[in-house]
């Protein structure tokens, strides 16, 4: 996956647009504006603060489906990400919780985004929606049909779950990048808004060899300069919310704190690596 060619820089903030309950959802407000206007709303205050990238979840939906979504909630989320694609010139992305990533790609196809998020590619995960089982055979093979190049970034021991087998990071990594075929991988903490650790970290980078690895979750303006000694890019949400609670809608003014926050770490990293080639060379 090269990350700048879809997100023209080599360190992606990809900021996330939680949509509001969608048709058939058991808190469904009953109108698609509301949901969209409060998407474009968020999709512009994420463009605006400087993020990269923007992945729309029917967050919100919530309690999901195993893996598979109504019909009603794919075509809900195809229309609001048109409308913000229509909005941002950022690269968009999909995730169909809790695992429908059959629908993400179907989706991302028809409206030409670039990327998806599967929170179970491989493997068995214990959720609080039951067992989920990857099913990267089925979408590998759908993508192929498609005919599309939609990048698959793929979560790795995703929160709120437990394997079924031994949680050895580095054979999930591993069998997740060669065996699932994932584009990029995905570690976060054990919930929403909490943080992977960074060993785990830089465990997952070694074990991915060059594959991307992406913060998943748990992501501040205070912590992205540690988090991000050892990760190629950070999917972000919680911390940009207004007052930092998850129900809230993104605030400008928050997205532009974290950007700044995470370029002073990357500039001090291209420093500190200019600096030691330089001693290497002299």
């Amino acid at each position: 996956m090269d990350l700048h060619q879809i997100f023209k820089t080599r360190t992606p903030i990809i900021g996330v647009v939680h949509l509001l309950p969608l048709p058939t959802s058991p808190r469904w407000g009953g109108t698609l504006k509301a949901v969209i206007d409060r998407a474009e709303q968020e999709a512009a205050a994420l463009a605006s603060g400087g993020v990269n990238g923007i992945i729309v979840e029917n967050f919100f939906d919530a309690p999901f489906t195993k893996n598979q979504v109504d019909p009603a909630v794919v075509s809900a989320m195809t229309v609001v990400v048109q409308r913000i694609q229509n909005l941002v010139t950022l690269p968009v992305g999909l995730n169909v919780l809790r695992n429908d990533a059959k629908s993400a790609i179907a989706i991302a196809s028809c409206v030409q985004a670039q990327f998806i998020r599967v929170n179970v590619l491989t493997g068995v995960m214990a959720t609080d929606q039951g067992l989920i089982e990857g099913e990267a055979h089925q979408l590998l093979r759908y993508r192929r049909e498609l005919g599309c190049n939609v990048k698959i970034m793929a979560d790795v021991l995703v929160k709120h779950a437990r394997p079924l087998s031994s949680p050895n990071l580095t054979v999930a990594v591993k069998d997740t990048i060669e065996r699932g075929l994932a584009d990029a991988v995905i570690l976060s903490g054990w919930s929403t808004g909490s943080p992977p650790d960074l060993e785990d970290l830089e465990l997952a980078c070694g074990a991915a060899n060059g594959t991307p690895v992406f913060i998943g979750s748990g992501a501040d303006w205070e912590n992205i300069a540690t988090l991000m000694q050892a990760a190629d890019g950070v999917i972000v949400s919680s911390s940009l919310k207004r007052q930092g609670r998850i129900e809230q809608p993104i605030d400008p003014i928050r997205v532009s704190q974290f950007v700044e926050a995470a370029h002073r770490t990357w500039n001090s990293k291209s420093e500190s690596k200019s600096a030691e080639q330089v001693k290497l060379h002299s």
